[in-house]
């Protein structure tokens, strides 16, 4: 549960982040208002709640129509084969449905008007730059996060195709769907920091010199 409840929610922590870029371009004078802190804690609330949603009402279906001795099975950790009942298929679907489309309909209007804020912008254009691919990095990453609610099909014909190889390919697809998108975030946005990249720089190429600040 802990697995699906940080995948559900880095879509919209993308959203969130996309959405305050869009502030601080096209509304720089009212975004300290709109972006204050009891605001931030607010949203990180929504998200939360959101994302805790499906994985608390599939339990709770598995509670009611299964047997309580499902819970002393020994069975793989895999969310199929324990959360079998049909509705809660249907339900995630809908949800995942409506939920990624809401994300993607957030990045593209984002990016739509940064980008109208780029050709009106007579000064500034440095910073509406950086909030534009700001934006299409989110794009990206939530490409890869798609990638998530795909493999789950993918993965069962692979492994009916190859049973001999069912953990190889789990693991396979554990590493490009979970491990590398999560990854790439902090060493993207590491590296998009110019003070930040000083660092990087200086302890990758294994230099001794201090970094000027």
């Amino acid at each position: 549960m802990t697995a699906v409840l940080t995948t559900r929610s880095t879509p919209l922590i993308l959203a969130g982040m996309a959405l305050e870029r869009y502030l601080s371009i096209c509304f720089p004078l009212h975004y300290i208002h709109m972006c204050s802190v009891p605001r931030t804690f607010l949203l990180i609330f929504i998200i939360l709640i959101l994302t805790a949603t499906p994985p608390l009402t599939d339990l709770l279906i598995t509670v009611v129509h299964q047997p309580l001795s499902l819970f002393n099975t020994p069975i793989f950790c895999d969310h199929p084969l324990l959360f079998r009942h049909l509705s809660i298929y249907y339900k995630n679907c809908v949800f995942d449905g409506v939920y990624l489309s809401f994300v993607a309909l957030t990045l593209l209007y984002t990016y739509c008007k940064i980008m109208l804020a780029a050709q009106a912008a007579s000064t500034g254009l440095a910073s509406v730059k950086r909030a534009r691919n700001t934006v299409l990095l989110h794009g990206l990453q939530l490409l890869l996060c798609m990638l998530a609610f795909v493999v789950p099909s993918l993965q069962a014909a692979l492994i009916s195709l190859f049973p001999r190889f069912s953990l190889e390919i789990r693991y396979i697809f554990f590493l490009v769907v979970y491990i590398i998108p999560r990854f790439l975030s902090p060493v993207i946005y590491g590296f998009r920091d110019e003070h930040f990249r000083k660092y990087w720089t200086r302890y990758l190429s294994c230099r001794g010199k201090n970094v000027s600040r």
